[in-house]
């Protein structure tokens, strides 16, 4: 299709409606040219495929369809393969139910535990989310459907999110909040972009031409067209001038009528609307000319992948050796999840399932030997003592009580954050109780963000499900049964406490001003940084099986930063049972200028070992493996020196090291002034050598009786402390401590030589 030719014959008052939705989910048709509407779906995790006539935040019914894992549990997984199989699969569904763009996936960060909107969130660490996400998206456009990768960006919480302001400095955005976007963009290409409600730093992102255009566009190349999320614009005319195409819903036509008075009043480029109009063409017919509506939609076997991928996500955070549980083992199943398990949030991304299977269900089916006590309600939000009793007495007739507890949907959810990270009362007060009664007690966590754990020193394991889709309870119980070895790894740390968290003092902001004031330390860099005590660390997760790490080798010691390094190690599982685990490759730089984690993940992969087996596993680390985003030149930067390269099964779990010499082939620019110190002065070689005929006087002056000094200890101080002011004081200085030699003549030849 010749869109340029298209627009070209389009009025205005046509192409001004082209860029605003027809209703909640379809672009406007232009029937005079015979150019069709398409519609687009909430997801990420499975489609809630709606009709114009119903809402976007999901409190009416879409139709049946599949619950797979949300993003918080396959994020867990650390398995790019399996998540771009989970794309597929959903891509087949809009295909058969004929959807143009399935809405997700959704990269934003997780600055806080607090966040309503965590568990459609993959990680903490944006390197992370950002392989996930650019899994997914290949997977889902491979089968000729487009996603909108969101939310564009800095969108961290609920909390007053259409009109807060994200604030943020360059650095922290560039190496915290926009890499999984880049990441995304320049290895899957998605289709789409959702722009966020916020503003970021004052202006929204429906309207804000350096993210949309500058940064998306001219920088990462993004060649698709950027959708509003549902009700974010506020200058439609300012937002198709910085890039925004698509506004959606629609808005009666008045925001139509706004960009063509902008046009007609010379406020707007009309070139602006065209490239629009042709950018949002281009994915229609994408989909259009590509469309499979007879693509089968299996629900039944996707229901049994939902079951495999939240298998594979499942973290076993603690076991005391209770688990694998013996099948003839009996069991007490406590808790009202484990008959009617939490496995997906609230809003806009909430999937009308066309079946479920709990625990209960599916330890039943096996033929097990359980038993089940309610123990509480999760709608209501208590535990009677009855029902506390009759957990306890259950607790007590079994070998192992299994409590499948977590956070009730009220807890979390699109549209508002959380106040605290703890869970419901009534289940803590009954987790205590069946540990008291039972010391076999195992905890299933159904959560879409972390919590704190009080009983966790009482209970012998605990595994976390997160919201692990609608077969979540086949899973769980191959997991606890040991069918399915563990392997998932956290995502994000779990901190002791909620005080803990780096954004704890400022999160949600004042008023509409959220300041992102920890800047780049944001999750494990926080906590590694401040060497701070946590629940579990990020990558953490246990097996049945055990792994060791060892022989990292570099394929040099020193590199400019034009080259790229290989790192490679070797995994061995060492224990008894064929397992699966996640080898995390992290990077630090060992003394820098600037203020830098101390580890980064810059690499991982999962690995299937045997018993006894090893396997060597290889990474490639370019430039921005060692970098950092420097604000006086805005680009990533290497300093030249050395770098600590960890291998590890956690942020917390190297086991293997190694280091290397990063030589920077690029040279900041300087300029110096009579107002710069002697500290900077010297730390830059070039400089350095240009002053230094003058030191001596300089040294002289500052530590005149050092030499003459007969203690030579007392010598040392005065020479050390008179140095150690020397270096913190302004070239001006020179005016007023040194040698006469130095006039403001010779001050000005110094800042020219100093200056080249």
């Amino acid at each position: 299709m010749d869109v340029k030719a298209l627009v070209a014959q389009m009025t205005l008052e046509e192409k001004a409606g082209l860029c605003s939705g027809l209703d909640f989910w379809h672009t406007k048709p232009v029937e005079r040219l015979g150019v069709p509407s398409v519609m687009v779906s909430d997801g990420p995790h499975g489609l809630r495929k709606q009709d114009d006539k119903v809402d976007h935040l999901g409190v009416n019914d879409s139709i049946k369809a599949v619950c797979m894992p949300a993003a918080c549990a396959t994020a867990a997984s650390f398995d790019r393969d399996l998540i771009g199989r989970m794309g597929q699969a959903i891509g087949d569904s809009c295909q058969h139910e004929k959807l143009g763009v399935v809405l997700g996936p959704a990269v934003n960060i997780k600055r806080s535990p607090l966040c309503g909107r965590n568990f459609e969130y993959f990680s903490e660490d944006p390197y992370l989310a950002g392989e996930m996400s650019a899994a997914y998206i290949s997977g889902v456009q491979s089968k000729n459907v487009g996603t909108s990768i969101k939310h564009f960006a800095a969108n961290n919480q609920e909390h007053r999110r259409m009109s807060s302001s994200s604030n943020a400095d360059e650095r922290t955005l560039r190496e915290i909040y926009f890499p999984a976007f880049e990441i995304s963009v320049r290895k899957a290409q998605p289709w789409t972009v959702m722009c966020s409600y916020n503003r970021l730093n004052g202006t929204y992102a429906s309207e804000h031409p350096w993210l949309l255009t500058d940064v998306l566009r001219k920088e990462w190349g993004f060649e698709g067209y950027v959708m509003s999320d549902w009700g974010a614009v506020s200058d439609r005319p300012a937002g198709v001038a910085a890039g925004l195409d698509l506004e959606m819903p629609g808005s009666r036509g008045i925001n139509d009528r706004k960009i063509v008075a902008a046009v007609k009043s010379g406020e707007l480029d009309e070139k602006a609307v065209d490239l629009a109009c042709e950018r949002i063409l281009t994915i229609n017919y994408r989909y259009l000319e590509n469309a499979k509506p007879e693509t089968p939609w299996d629900q039944e076997a996707d229901h049994q992948f939902s079951a495999q991928i939240a298998g594979e996500c499942m973290v076993l955070l603690k076991n005391d050796g209770v688990l694998p549980l013996d099948k003839g083992t009996n069991a007490a199943f406590i808790g009202e999840f484990a008959a009617k398990p939490r496995f997906q949030g609230g809003g806009s991304s909430h999937i009308n399932c066309f079946k479920t299977t709990s625990a209960l269900e599916a330890a039943k089916e096996q033929g097990l030997s359980v038993t089940y006590a309610q123990g509480y309600s999760a709608a209501e939000d208590q535990a009677t003592d009855e029902m506390i009793a009759q957990a306890v007495e259950a607790a007590r007739a079994a070998k192992v009580a299994v409590v499948f507890a977590g956070l009730p949907d009220a807890y979390e959810s699109e549209g508002y954050d959380r106040r605290h990270m703890a869970m419901p009362v009534c289940q803590n007060r009954l987790i205590e109780a069946v540990a008291e009664a039972n010391p076999n007690t195992v905890v299933v966590l159904h959560n879409g963000s972390p919590v704190e754990m009080p009983w966790l020193g009482k209970v012998r394991a605990v595994l976390e499900a997160y919201l692990g889709g609608q077969a979540v309870g086949i899973a769980a119980v191959r997991v606890l049964y040991g069918d399915v070895n563990p392997s998932g790894h956290l995502a994000e740390t779990f901190p002791v406490k909620l005080a803990d968290n780096p954004s704890h003092l400022f999160y949600g902001g004042e008023g509409n001003e959220a300041d992102y004031r920890e800047g780049v330390f944001v999750g494990y860099r926080y906590y590694d940084k401040k060497e701070m005590e946590v629940l579990f660390p990020f990558g953490h997760g246990l097996s049945y099986t055990t792994f060791a790490l060892s022989d990292l080798r570099l394929s040099a010691d020193k590199i400019t930063d034009q080259e790229t390094l290989t790192a490679t190690v070797k995994v061995t599982n060492t224990g008894s049972r064929p397992g699966k685990t996640v080898v995390q490759l992290y990077v630090g730089d060992k003394e820098s200028t600037v203020l830098r984690p101390v580890r980064e993940l810059k690499g991982f992969e999962k690995v299937e070992l045997q018993p006894g087996e090893s396997r060597d596993v290889t990474f490639a680390l370019d430039k921005r493996a060692f970098a950092y985003w420097n604000t006086q030149i805005h680009d990533w930067h290497v300093e030249t020196g050395a770098f600590t390269v960890e291998a590890g099964l956690s942020s917390r779990d190297l086991q293997a090291s190694a280091e290397v010499t990063v030589e920077s082939t690029v040279e900041l620019p300087r300029h110096y002034t009579a107002d710069s110190i002697f500290m900077d002065i010297m730390a830059d070689p070039k400089a350095a050598k240009a002053i230094e005929p003058m030191l001596a006087g300089i040294r002289k002056a500052f530590a005149p009786n050092a030499e003459e000094n007969s203690e030579v200890a007392e010598a040392a101080v005065s020479s050390d402390m008179s140095m150690a002011m020397l270096q913190y004081m302004p070239l001006r200085g020179l005016l007023s401590f040194s040698p006469d030699t130095v006039t403001d003549s010779t001050m000005e030849e110094l800042l020219n030589a100093l200056n080249g």
